[in-house]
């Protein structure tokens, strides 16, 4: 292991980066706090005057004390669907808490949001929960206390492949492999919804609180003219002691919630995957001199190394092939004692053996040949990688092509793609068009996958696009005959421009859960150390199989 990183000089440039990333961590602290109020203070208070807990208090109670909740999609939905008034978290807390030290999925109705309604990015955040849930083999909560469909939205919700319909059938497939699903049903739960708890192992309900049936009273009296309260339909006596669909019957929340976590206290142990782990070491350098490595200017370069210089453990690198390939780097490390493949872009400015200038983030022949040697030895070796993106795309123009490098392109992603040894993303800058996908973006199925606050999400830069997309534009008002003036050209690439850069925001990723949240640059090896802590629950590492990779 060689020692990677020094001392940086805090001039001027420094504390100018680390003043911009604090106001943005400032900033994100500001919106979270809006968020984590759901549907606000007044919709709370009218919430726990029926005797309920907020959907944050459940989970706080129902997770060890004093641990963290690995909250997962806390941006999802922002900023959308503002034309019913929003949907804050899209309705639904999701993440991974301890229960008894066991690393455990939790999915919450959130019922002061539209009564806990489902939006079309509420299905997709629970399909985001199962899916982690089985890739992992970890049990998996539900607090239930949802109205159901948001039916102005039905349509994007209801019957294709990633819709509703999913969730239940994943409730079957996530029996079949052996992985605990325990529902409380702690509100309303109506209609299809109320699928999701029967079709759990263990199903409880809250007296009085809690109902369940697949048409409402006033639905049952339009029906088939019936009249019937809702409790008499479906409340917890009637399920606990008339049909027997509910398995305990519990007085309020809070006893709900101990019963689930006595029922998880006695859940079996299973054998790991057995990945490796030594006595953990913090970095040599501090990880708050992350703020002022990472550029407020994004076109600057900088050394990766520095960067992670402060995440790996004794700031070691192992480093495989380091005179190769320099425009990323891979190297074995260990993050919190965890043994780690690293593979990062280098944002440096480099030059080859022949002597030759690579520019920083971009990603080279040489460079994507050596990651794919380095994927598939990690997946010998059953060490779970770690992509740090900052990555503007390959390499073009005639030498590049020339050279090969959609054929060395593809032989990176083909690697990522056939990797079976868990993956975690970190989007650290820039994460452009293909490279996104060659460095494990969404797409390929990385366990856990997180930006920091200067991460950029799109098929190219920003200025980049905003020249293509005004010289489309242009073409088209002069095929009509316009006359187009030097300063409306000005002003319609300022609009363009304006309307990709906020697309480029990471907030706008989050809300579409292309990313599973944004840290705090410092929270990184925590967020590694729990992802493989949780991935090492599943004992099932297929053996890597390259495919077409002809190397």
């Amino acid at each position: 292991m060689a020692r990677i990183g020094s001392e940086v000089k805090k001039d001027a440039a420094f504390e100018k980066n680390a003043s911009a990333l604090r106001e943005q961590l400032l900033q994100l602290t500001q919106k979270s706090k809006a968020v984590k109020l759901g549907g606000g203070t007044a919709s709370i208070e009218k919430h726990t005057k029926k005797g309920k807990l907020f959907v944050r208090e459940r989970i706080e109670r129902l997770i060890d004390p004093g641990s963290r909740f690995l909250e997962i999609g806390l941006f999802t939905a922002y900023g959308m669907y503002e034309e019913y008034g929003g949907a804050p978290s899209s309705g639904t807390v999701f993440g991974i808490g301890k229960i008894h030290g066991r690393d455990v999925v939790i999915v919450a109705n959130d019922a002061t949001v539209k009564a806990g309604a489902w939006f079309p990015l509420t299905c997709k955040k629970n399909l985001r929960a199962q899916e982690i849930s089985m890739e992992n083999r970890l049990p998996i909560v539900y607090l239930v206390d949802s109205a159901g469909v948001f039916l102005p939205l039905q349509s994007e919700i209801f019957p294709d492949k990633e819709h509703f319909g999913r969730i239940f059938r994943n409730n079957a497939v996530m029996s079949s492999m052996g992985i605990p699903q325990i529902a409380a049903i702690m509100g309303p739960c109506v209609a299809g919804g109320a699928y999701l708890p029967i079709m759990s192992d263990e199903a409880l309900i809250v007296d009085t609180t809690g109902s369940v049936f697949l048409a409402g009273s006033h639905l049952v009296k339009a029906a088939i003219g019936e009249e019937i309260d809702n409790e008499a339909l479906g409340g917890a006596t009637v399920h606990c002691e008339i049909s027997g669909v509910t398995d305990h019957k519990m007085k309020d929340d809070i006893e709900c919630l101990n019963k689930i976590r006595s029922i998880i206290s006695k859940l079996g142990e299973r054998p790991t995957a057995g990945f490796d782990r030594s006595e953990s070491r913090p970095p040599l350098f501090d990880p708050g001199e992350l703020y002022g490595l990472m550029p407020a200017d994004r076109s600057k370069p900088y050394d990766t190394y520095q960067v992670l210089a402060r995440i790996l453990d004794d700031s070691e690198l192992d480093e495989y092939k380091a005179g190769y390939g320099k425009t990323i780097i891979t190297g074995y490390a260990r993050v919190d004692g965890w043994a780690v493949g690293v593979v990062a872009n280098q944002r440096a400015v480099v030059k080859n053996a022949k002597g030759e200038m690579q520019v920083g983030g971009v990603i080279y022949s040489d460079s994507a040949d050596k990651a794919t040697r380095f994927i598939m030895n990690c997946n010998q070796k059953r060490i779970p990688l770690v992509f740090f993106q900052d990555v503007t795309g390959f390499m073009v123009g005639s030498r590049a092509e020339h050279g090969g490098i959609i054929k060395d392109g593809a032989k990176m992603v083909n690697a990522v793609a056939n990797s079976t040894v868990p993956k975690f993303t970190f989007i650290i800058g820039n994460s452009y068009g293909a490279g996104n996908y060659a460095m494990c973006g969404k797409a390929y199925d990385p366990r856990l996958i997180f930006a920091w606050p200067t991460a950029q999400i799109a098929v190219m830069g920003g200025k980049q696009a905003s020249e293509t997309l005004l010289s489309i534009k242009l073409q088209a008002m002069e095929k009509g005959g316009e006359h187009i003036t030097k300063e409306k050209q000005e002003r319609l690439l300022r609009d363009i421009q304006q309307r990709y850069e906020s697309e480029l925001d990471p907030l706008f990723a989050a809300a579409r859960l292309w990313v599973d949240g944004i840290i705090d640059p410092v929270e990184t090896r925590e967020m590694i150390s729990r992802g493989i802590e949780m991935s090492n629950r599943n004992p099932h590492v297929p053996h890597f199989n390259p495919g077409v990779i002809q190397t």
